[in-house]
């Protein structure tokens, strides 16, 4: 009995939200199972230019809708200047580790020196960068070890960018464990569109994208409503640099995949 009330009393102040923490939320050290998303977010150390896109970008549901734990290993494709790759970092927490790719032309035209600037940064010190192209995102001796893919509005890139997206999802496929999950965000086009829109609109047809990963072996697992916007017309450019007060707006699909 005076055990089990030992391990209730801890439970109750691992939850509390009042208690004063040794460390902060945001430090590389492992975050208790207690700690929210939302903290995560709300982590004082986080770059004002990050929290700038999170009413546009809804950071916490993002990690919430792809699962992410302590302890978990990650890739993201085609990382950029690495906001997304930061949140996962602190996610996944000392124990895990964060794998962000991206291609050459990304680093070569605007990611470079952000994204060199993102990993000096104590808190994406269990980020690795790889620089590798989008349809061989990952090295072989990752194969099988991945919990996580995540892709956040970068799959209609891959379409101007000349990827084979059938290799580019079959990589993804064998980088995961079984089990694990690709999610893929990205700014929906008209039906119809495929890609054909990729590069005009930043913009890609959202069954195009179903189909195309389903026949890579995975299957659908959940779908999320939280970043769509019904008046959303899809009939302009919705990259950052063109939507302009427009950003963050687009109505956007939100799909997790499960490899069986």
């Amino acid at each position: 009995m005076r055990n089990a009330l030992m391990a209730a009393s801890f439970l109750v102040l691992a939850g509390c939200s009042h208690s004063t923490p040794t460390t902060p939320a945001s430090s590389t050290q492992a975050r208790p199972a207690a700690v929210s998303s939302q903290a995560l977010v709300d982590a004082p150390d986080r770059a004002e230019a990050d929290r700038k896109l999170d009413a546009g970008r809804h950071p916490a549901a993002l990690l919430d809708f792809v699962g992410v734990k302590p302890g978990m290993h990650v890739g993201e494709l085609m990382a950029g200047g690495g906001y997304t790759t930061e949140l996962l970092a602190r996610a996944v927490g000392p124990t895990g580790k964060v794998y962000g790719e991206n291609p050459s032309i990304v680093l070569e035209r605007f990611a470079e020196k952000p994204w060199q600037e993102r990993l000096a940064r104590p808190v994406n010190q269990n980020v690795e960068r790889l620089d590798r192209e989008l349809d061989a995102p990952f090295p072989p001796e990752l194969n099988g070890t991945l919990d996580a893919v995540v892709s956040h509005i970068i799959y209609h890139d891959a379409g101007w960018l000349g990827v084979d997206r059938a290799k580019m999802n079959a990589a993804v496929f064998q980088a995961l464990k079984p089990g694990g999950v690709y999610v893929i965000l990205d700014s929906s086009a008209k039906p119809g569109t495929g890609i054909t829109e990729g590069q005009t609109l930043h913009r890609i047809d959202e069954q195009l994208v179903r189909d195309e990963v389903q026949a890579a072996g995975f299957k659908l697992q959940e779908e999320s409503n939280t970043w769509r916007n019904p008046e959303d017309t899809r009939d302009w450019n919705s990259s950052p640099g063109a939507a302009g007060e427009r950003r963050g707006t687009s109505d956007r699909f939100a799909l997790k995949f499960v490899k069986p």
